[in-house]
């Protein structure tokens, strides 16, 4: 039997629309922080990171938390290269802390033999407080984190460093000193916690 003209136009769009939101989930599900993104942290244990210096490290409510710090660090297993990466992090207002990356190695973690991407409100300088990478590159906007949640944007390709903080670029600069190593995570002094810290290999 011959359908009306009306009826076949109706099942087309019908297809047609059932595959376009095929298509739509198929995007959704391959898209996101889950493409080609890897958790560093677990939410339950310190798996994949080593301890040096002093600090109470340990996991709370998913989040990784360190304080009671004197030259604390997390220190990462492997290390990276190239790579992106997005982490949340809350502070108080008197910690000294940071994310490290490029680290020449996994027992001895400074801003000189890694890059010191700083969270320090209270640092006496400033301009190399949070938001920098201390002695490379100062903050093009000075910013506070302390008291609340926020968030990291690491870029480092190459030579080419680029930080966000919460949506604000505050270093976008090219510097050669240190092309690898492993990611440290700094206690020393107050409290920090990261609930979310994610790289992407470039």
């Amino acid at each position: 039997m011959k359908l009306p003209l009306s009826l076949t136009r109706r099942a087309l769009i019908l297809n047609l629309a059932g595959l376009v939101s095929a298509a739509a989930l198929a995007g959704c599900a391959s898209s996101g922080s889950g493409s080609g993104w890897t958790s560093m942290i677990d939410g339950k244990s310190l798996n994949g990171w080593s301890q040096i210096g002093v600090s109470s490290w340990r996991v709370e409510d998913g989040a990784v938390v360190g304080d009671k710090g004197k030259a604390g660090f997390l220190v990462s297993s492997r290390t990276y290269k190239d790579f992106e990466i997005n982490a949340e992090f809350w502070v108080s207002d008197d910690a000294n802390s940071g994310i490290f990356i490029r680290g020449d190695s996994q027992t001895s973690m400074t801003g000189t033999n890694a890059y010191e991407v700083n969270i320090f409100d209270r640092r006496p300088d400033p301009s190399y407080g949070t938001g920098a990478i201390v002695n490379t590159a100062k903050a093009a906007v000075v910013l506070k984190a302390g008291g609340k949640w926020n968030t990291y944007n690491i870029v480092a390709r190459g030579d080419h460093l680029v930080i966000t903080l919460n949506g604000t670029k505050t270093v976008d600069v090219h510097d050669g000193k240190h092309s690898a190593g492993y990611i440290g995570l700094q206690s020393d002094g107050g409290t920090v916690k990261f609930r979310k810290l994610e790289i992407k290999e470039l």
